[in-house]
């Protein structure tokens, strides 16, 4: 059996009825997280630029962008929608081999489910299907290190999970991944020195293939054979490595991988997490905010994947874009030090060309740590921080795991806490509340189209 047969073969005989009440609980608390996450992105300028082009579907269309009134088609749905989960860099990741942000996925799911006039179950089983496609993938092989990007693997997640949703038949699915992944490969220059709009919205446009590419496959269109192991098929091109998975699906031994991703507690890239974790704690020992005057050099000492993405670039150290201000490890920490927090305020432009902070910026070394890589990911994201003061004081702190990863998860209070955050921006206090209660209640939802109505802005 083929990857796209082992693929399909999970995808097509997954039922709702085989979901741990775990899992199910999971799908919603990453839906709620995405909701909030697409309300804080609202006024930016991608969301912006997104939803205007959606809107020139025209009349008659189905589907809807979250928070608008005008509905386009499924494509330009899961493109807008993925564009406001996404934007922030504040929606849920898994770290392995190759890192993502999984819930990617449930602009994708949305767009089919509400096309298709779907129930709630259907869309908690889309989503479980394409979390686990798109984390097996990751744990099975790095594309990073051939120049891909991790969004790459979005083609194949979103087809299973929204083939999944369908009914399709192994064959039809096999096309389907054929399809959607021919074209569907993304160059990691996306995430490379400075960083542009782009940078939110590469995932949002491998939901737009995916459901594009689904909705060839259900009206009959084949698609290229042997899509990973043809002879110029994904494992000689991409990859240049072939690779196996050996598993789908949640077994005694190996739960489902949605229950081992983690939600964001801060709007930065995950593996800044426990930086940012460290530095309030230092600041909590300080007894105050950190004065950049006093502070002589500040060190972070991160793990291998840290320091390649986030933390070895020339330009993390004098961001031009909030884009790279959000992928900057030392960015992040110095303005968690000073700041005392990390949140969208710590985004703003006005915030990260102040030339006081990037003077602490100038003065932090970021280092990589044989040791912390040891125990990156299964153990933890560890950092630690060191900020070396004027007066020879020595404050050092590390985390491994901060809240919201797989090992100090979120409860469900701080779920909604954050939800409320960033739905509060946008919308009046009784459609929040209303949200929620629609949301929390999404596996009893009998047409998934309920769950826009709270949103409009």
């Amino acid at each position: 059996m083929n990857l796209a047969d082992k693929i399909a073969d999970f995808a097509c005989n997954l039922r709702y009825e085989h979901l741990p009440e775990k899992a199910i609980v999971e799908a919603k608390r990453r839906v709620i997280d995405s909701f909030g996450c697409a309300m804080g992105a609202w006024l930016s300028e991608p969301a912006k630029i997104s939803r205007e082009l959606a809107s020139l579907a025209g009349e008659g269309c189905l589907t809807s962008v979250i928070g608008a009134r005008n509905r386009t088609t499924p494509d330009m749905a899961a493109f807008a929608n993925g564009v406001m989960f996404r934007y922030l860099d504040y929606n849920d990741t898994y770290l392995s081999k190759e890192p993502a942000h999984p819930s990617d996925n449930i602009a994708a799911l949305l767009a089919i489910a509400e096309t298709f006039d779907m129930p709630g179950e259907a869309l908690i089983l889309g989503i479980v299907a394409a979390y686990e496609v798109q984390c097996r993938l990751c744990d099975a092989y790095s594309i990073r290190k051939r120049g891909w990007d991790h969004v790459t693997y979005g083609a194949f997640s979103t087809v299973a999970g929204c083939g999944a949703m369908l009914g399709f038949s192994e064959n039809q699915m096999v096309h389907a991944l054929g399809l959607s992944g021919i074209a569907g490969n993304a160059m990691r220059q996306t995430r490379v020195g400075e960083l542009s709009m782009w940078k939110g919205c590469a995932f949002a446009n491998a939901s737009r293939n995916g459901v594009f590419a689904t909705l060839l496959a259900k009206c009959g269109m084949s698609g290229p054979s042997e899509i990973f192991e043809g002879e110029m098929g994904f494992f000689n091109q991409v990859s240049h490595d072939k690779f196996d998975v050996p598993h789908f699906g949640g077994t005694e031994d190996d739960e489902f991988m949605i229950l081992k991703t983690y939600i964001k507690k801060y709007p930065a890239e995950y593996h800044s997490q426990s930086a940012v974790d460290a530095a309030e704690q230092l600041v909590a020992q300080h007894g105050k905010t950190f004065d950049i005057d006093e502070i002589e050099d500040v060190t972070i000492a991160t793990f291998n994947a840290s320091y390649e993405i986030i933390g070895g670039e020339p330009e993390k150290w004098r961001p031009q874009s909030r884009e790279t201000a959000d992928h900057s490890l030392p960015y992040i920490t110095c303005a968690a030090l000073v700041d005392g927090k990390v949140t969208m305020e710590t985004f703003a432009q006005s915030r990260y060309t102040d030339e006081a902070l990037l003077s602490l910026v100038a003065k932090t070394k970021v280092v990589p740590d044989a040791e912390l890589d040891k125990l990156y990911p299964e153990k933890g994201i560890p950092n630690t921080i060191t900020v070396k003061m004027k007066d020879g004081r020595v404050y050092e702190k590390r985390v491994d795991a901060p809240e919201g990863h797989a090992l100090n998860p979120m409860n469900n209070l701080e779920v909604e806490k954050k939800f409320r955050s960033l739905a509060s921006n946008v919308l009046a206090p009784g459609q929040v509340e209303e949200a929620l209660e629609t949301l929390w209640e999404l596996d009893n939802i009998q047409d998934v189209r309920e769950v826009f109505a709270p949103f409009v802005v």
